[in-house]
């Protein structure tokens, strides 16, 4: 049996974490985030596009640690506010604000204007700590909606509207939103040639270094 490979999310984000989790279930990996290492140097996210942010993440992350590291940068594109947040999604409101304030903040922004048409967009860049990257994209477009609705998933979720399935990403379950959301088709790509990535990984990995977990418990 294959050992398993430590991967480790260059996020702390919670939820992001448990649909990474879900959809590369299977594999022989061990998915960890950065709560499960001890600190590391803060990575600006300076980039000005989603690309150059989630492989500046993804690379660092790798080398500080010495194991794959993947990242995502993703965002809200408003067409009537000529493509913002974009990749200020997370700052969009400060950089203390929670994900209420940040869809108070971009309803706000939308008052008056019946143009409500969005999209959401990500970047998943799986690094190694020698640098090189792999890349997939995905893109779901929706609609703002007039007020949050649903419980689930985070940050903008509960206000952009999916009509396919005539629900907000935040009235979803995992399984709906990881088919349809930008996350989900980026990471379905991935997942669909993770045995290639697998091989490519471990032919990248520089010599002599673990491949295995290291730190605290880990997760499958």
């Amino acid at each position: 049996m294959q050992p398993q490979m430590c991967i480790v999310l260059a996020t702390r984000n919670a939820g992001k974490t448990e649909e990474i989790r879900a959809l590369l279930s299977g594999f022989p990996v061990a998915i960890k985030n950065l709560d499960d290492f001890g600190p590391i140097p803060p990575i600006e996210e300076d980039g000005a596009t989603f690309d150059e942010n989630a492989y500046k993440k993804a690379s660092l992350t790798a080398r500080y640690l010495g194991v794959p590291a993947l990242a995502d940068d993703s965002g809200l594109l408003v067409e009537a506010l000529n493509g913002a947040p974009g990749v200020f999604s997370a700052r969009y409101a400060g950089p203390e604000a929670t994900d209420p304030q940040r869809c108070e903040r971009l309803l706000s922004e939308l008052d008056g204007h019946e143009n409500r048409t969005a999209a959401f967009e990500c970047v998943l860049s799986l690094a190694v700590p020698t640098g090189p990257a792999l890349t997939y994209e995905g893109r779901c477009e929706g609609v703002i909606a007039r007020a949050p609705s649903g419980t689930h998933g985070f940050g903008y979720d509960p206000i952009f509207y999916y009509p396919p399935l005539n629900k907000t990403f935040a009235e979803m379950n995992m399984e709906e939103k990881g088919r349809v959301s930008h996350r989900g088709k980026a990471l379905q790509e991935l997942r669909a040639e993770f045995d290639k990535v697998l091989i490519w990984l471990r032919q990248h990995m520089p010599r002599g270094e673990p491949i295995g977990c290291m730190g605290g418990a880990t997760q499958a």
